[in-house]
């Protein structure tokens, strides 16, 4: 009986260790995606003015956070097709607090599209291109 519980166990053991591995190695390849260079990058200082006029894609993310970590390269591949229509930003939470406090953001990722400085679509947590495309191409058309 002592036998069988040390194979259960290294088992069990070897598939907790192989999980973070996994978890690891997608995360390293996630982070060594390219930051567009149309995408915007915003500061508490620099928010209001970016968003006053046009159609905007704010992302508010956080260096810590794994699933914004898997909506970054994303919203990167967003600015890369849609930045002559619409301004693509990031906003880092962490570094950029007040802007996020006054604007609710509770979870994160959140993605916020304004139109003309006025909230006009709120999506939390990880979505897609053609999702987040989509929400642009009806704010841009309304």
């Amino acid at each position: 009986m002592n036998t069988y519980f040390w194979i259960i166990f290294g088992v069990f053991f070897l598939a907790i260790v192989f999980s973070f591995y996994r978890r690891y190695k997608m995360v390293a390849a996630m982070s060594k995606h390219p930051v567009s260079d149309k995408l915007i990058i915003l500061s508490d200082a620099t928010f209001k003015m970016q968003i006053a006029k046009g159609v905007s894609l704010v992302d508010f993310w956080a260096e810590w956070c794994t699933p914004c970590k898997i909506q970054g390269p994303v919203v990167s591949e967003l600015a890369d097709e849609i930045s002559d229509e619409a301004k693509i930003c990031k906003l880092d939470v962490q570094h950029n607090q007040r802007v996020a406090t006054q604007l609710g953001i509770r979870n994160i990722p959140t993605i916020l599209i304004f139109k003309d400085g006025k909230v006009v679509k709120k999506f939390v947590g990880v979505k897609t291109k053609s999702v987040l495309m989509k929400a642009v191409k009806n704010a841009l058309s309304s």
